[in-house]
């Protein structure tokens, strides 16, 4: 079981400033610029506009005739009409009120019964499609890909949907579940102590590794030992303080579950869990993958379920931290490093104060 050990009462001091300081984290009035999931690609077919709200922010998505996905903001800026009760001509859409038609940079092209097309224009936003899912990015120009599994980046991978849940509190305090590490022991009652390794994949995305052994005295321990050649694989990938991605298994066969959470009104969270794995050959390689899916479909339940209740009343206060919770103020770093937006208006920070 994890012992908890002295440590300086300077560092201690620097951990408690590091959590009073945060501005960023867990604060519902802004969030970290990147990718964020809107809807499913299969909920959205060409020709089809739908309304979303993302991050606070109103957003008509749409399917052109060439197959892309385009994510305009909602208001047509002639008088303000919803533009998701328009409809789509080719790559274009146009506003159901009095017919102006953007493209898909959210230029007018057209203004009928005017003399010439009105020089209008609403913001557009970057999106991509991966695992089944539309992803918008939140600023200018995307510095990062969509989140993915380390141990499978640049591969092409098969991904599979669990149930999307709600939670009452903000997505960092969901997040920073994953590396609590005493929190294995007191809830999940897992016999072994857990400690994390910190790894910067780049500027928005971290990576946690257990790197302890450990726990012989269990039979649990000593009957997957033989499946690890040394730590227990278990792996979390954060990326924009709210989208991660866990691995866990034997050597032989890693299961990869990616957890995609959103900011909703008065900081609470909305999540999406997804399956991954890397897509092999054949149809027998087809029907492998359907079970590993399904495998880790279930997997992700087990992580979840014994969580549930605790974020249904937590209110987030790190008033004491411990050796213990080294990775959670890791993290709160991290999160405090990157771009800030403001909920709903996705403006810089910088630029509100």
């Amino acid at each position: 079981m994890l012992q908890f050990e002295s440590q300086p009462l300077a560092d201690l001091a620097q951990s408690l400033r590091t959590v009073r300081q945060a501005k960023t984290f867990n604060n519902p009035e802004r969030f970290i610029e990147g990718w964020y999931w809107a809807i499913r690609s299969k909920d959205l077919k060409i020709g089809q506009v739908k309304p979303i709200t993302l991050q606070g922010r109103n957003l008509a998505i749409y399917r052109g005739t060439d197959g892309k996905v385009i994510a305009l903001d909602a208001y047509c800026p002639h008088m303000g009409a919803h533009l998701a009760e328009g409809k789509v001509e080719g790559n274009g859409l146009r506003c159901f009120f009095h017919n102006w038609k953007y493209d898909d940079r959210g230029l007018c092209v057209e203004s009928p019964g005017l003399d010439r097309t009105i020089p209008a224009k609403v913001r557009s936003w970057p999106t991509s499609e991966t695992y089944g899912l539309v992803w918008v990015w939140t600023g200018e120009t995307p510095r990062h890909p969509v989140p993915f599994v380390p141990e499978l980046a640049g591969k092409d991978c098969d991904a599979g949907f669990g149930l999307g849940f709600r939670k009452n509190c903000h997505p960092n305090v969901v997040m920073i579940n994953a590396i609590d590490a005493h929190h294995f022991n007191t809830v999940h009652n897992l016999p072994v102590e857990v400690k994390f390794e910190k790894q910067n994949l780049n500027d928005n995305a971290i990576i946690f590794s257990n790197i302890t052994r450990g726990g012989e005295q269990s039979w649990f321990i000593k009957l997957i030992r033989p499946l690890y050649q040394n730590e227990i694989t278990y792996k979390m990938c954060y990326w924009y303080g709210s989208t991660g991605t866990v691995t866990v298994g034997p050597d032989f066969l890693h299961f990869h579950i990616m957890f995609s959470i959103r900011l909703k009104a008065d900081g609470k969270a909305e999540g999406q869990t997804i399956a991954i794995t890397e897509k092999r050959p054949g149809l027998w390689g087809w029907l492998f993958n359907r079970i590993v899916l399904w495998i880790t479909l279930r997997v992700g339940n087990y992580f979840a379920k014994g969580d549930t209740k605790l974020f249904e009343t937590i209110k987030f206060d790190l008033k004491t931290p411990t050796l213990a919770d080294q990775s959670i103020i890791e993290f709160i770093e991290q999160v405090e490093t990157q771009k800030p937006l403001k909920w709903e208006t996705w403006e810089t920070v910088e630029h509100l104060s």
